[in-house]
């Protein structure tokens, strides 16, 4: 990506946001969180082809988007199949976008939770070799997310023609966030990209609360849950399933 990547004056402004919102200690403990997680992910998907529908269904408890609907994807795409699509994705030999492209595939029915799961299950499985990415990271169907609010106009986030080419071009933008934000101090909540994820759901849910505000009743807003719940859930760690 040539020229400047990280839009800094207005990441820094996210964290003036943010600190206004909640403790900054309590980024530290939501990414001791998330790394828990990541503990909890890796030795279940140690061999994916192993798992029975109940690890399964932890796997996708564990996972925002699919949480409420891991049930209906475990009956409509069956647990063999599933367990199947992940070690694919996850200890395949060949290329990334190929895995990535192939798993989504498989859940091509479930187009949201389809969309958050291969990079939930490849970062957490992995975390210091793959990045997560979600909906609320960047969404390029409707352009929004956190990753664009923290990087320059003119980061093409939507590079390739596949979802896997397209995951790279994510990637390449969270490392300049995570590089950038490691050394300003933005991104250092956590050890890797846990300190990363935090910075972004943090940066969404400000996001999502300036959008509520603009568009719902003060009623409705009593009602959005506080800043730090709200990341959690985000990252999946609000109730950990163990």
């Amino acid at each position: 990506m040539p020229g400047p990547v990280v839009d800094t004056p207005s990441a820094q402004e996210f964290v003036r946001e943010i600190s206004e919102k909640m403790p900054t200690a309590e980024l530290g403990t939501i990414a001791a969180d998330v790394e828990r997680k990541s503990r909890l992910l890796r030795d279940l998907l140690a061999e994916p082809r192993a798992l029975d529908r109940d690890g399964l269904r932890l796997v996708l408890r564990n996972v925002f988007a699919t949480r409420r609907r891991a049930d209906r994807i475990l009956d409509e795409v069956s647990a063999d199949r599933l367990a199947a699509a992940i070690d694919d994705l996850l200890y395949a030999k060949g290329g990334l976008v190929q895995r990535f492209d192939r798993f989504d595939t498989v859940l091509a029915d479930f187009a949201d939770p389809g969309f958050d799961l291969p990079g939930e299950l490849l970062h957490f499985a992995f975390p210091d070799r793959y990045w997560l990415w979600t909906r609320w990271i960047w969404d390029p169907r409707v352009e929004t997310g956190a990753l664009r609010l923290v990087v320059t106009d003119d980061v093409d986030l939507a590079a390739g023609t596949s979802r896997g080419e397209t995951y790279l071009s994510v990637g390449e933008a969270m490392a300049f966030v995570d590089e950038t934000g490691k050394a300003a101090g933005f991104t250092a909540a956590g050890p890797g990209l846990f300190g990363t994820d935090v910075f972004l759901a943090a940066v969404y849910g400000i996001y999502l609360y300036t959008v509520l505000r603009m568009r719902m009743t003060q009623e409705f807003n009593r009602v959005v849950p506080s800043l730090p719940d709200l990341v959690r859930r985000l990252l999946g760690v609000y109730r950990l399933e163990v």
